[in-house]
């Protein structure tokens, strides 16, 4: 995804990670959520390099201490969790909407599922709306110019791709809400 506005890695380093942190996941026993996203956000730190290893391993790890010690989350505590973690991110890498970053995917995310938590939405329904919100904040990065990254440099370059963070977002809320259905 970024090998035209970048170093042409970001797939499969994350593809490695994410599969680091499935392994991770496997050989463990918790029923803490928190332990689980911080585990998983570990893994993924532990085996991306780059920006984006810390980044999205932050992304879990926020989440995983907002809820850690619970055994289920509800609704508002998915909205808390990622809404802490999209202010992480941006205090880290000091991007905004319209940066063409991950942020233009998660914060539309999390406004969605803030709103479904003060109405009468179910999970599922809350999970398909932000996974909705995700990948049109993600599409909107087509007709942005890079403010972060390795391909802040390249300028008008970047007009017409989609950011890879921005993508990567939106296909974990999208998976989440799948998982939520199926189960």
């Amino acid at each position: 995804m970024d090998s035209a506005c970048g170093d042409g890695d970001f797939g499969s380093t994350m593809s490695r990670a994410f599969g680091q942190a499935a392994k991770a996941l496997e050989q463990s026993s918790t029923n803490d959520v928190g332990a689980v996203l911080t585990l998983a956000g570990t893994a993924i730190v532990s085996s991306a390099g780059g920006a984006s290893g810390p980044l999205f391993g932050a992304l879990f790890t926020e989440a995983g201490s907002f809820v850690k010690g619970k055994r289920e989350v509800d609704l508002q505590d998915l909205a808390s969790m990622l809404e802490r973690s999209n202010q992480k991110l941006r205090l880290i890498g000091g991007a905004a909407i319209g940066d063409k970053t991950l942020i233009d995917a998660l914060e539309p995310a999390v406004g969605s599922l803030k709103e479904a938590a003060h109405s009468a939405v179910g999970l599922d329904e809350a999970l398909y709306r932000a996974a909705d919100a995700a990948r049109v904040g993600c599409e909107s990065t087509k007709q942005m110019v890079a403010k972060h990254g390795r391909a802040r440099y390249l300028g008008e370059q970047t007009l017409g791709f989609v950011d890879p963070g921005a993508y990567l977002v939106s296909v974990v809320i999208t998976t989440l809400a799948m998982s939520i259905k199926r189960n």
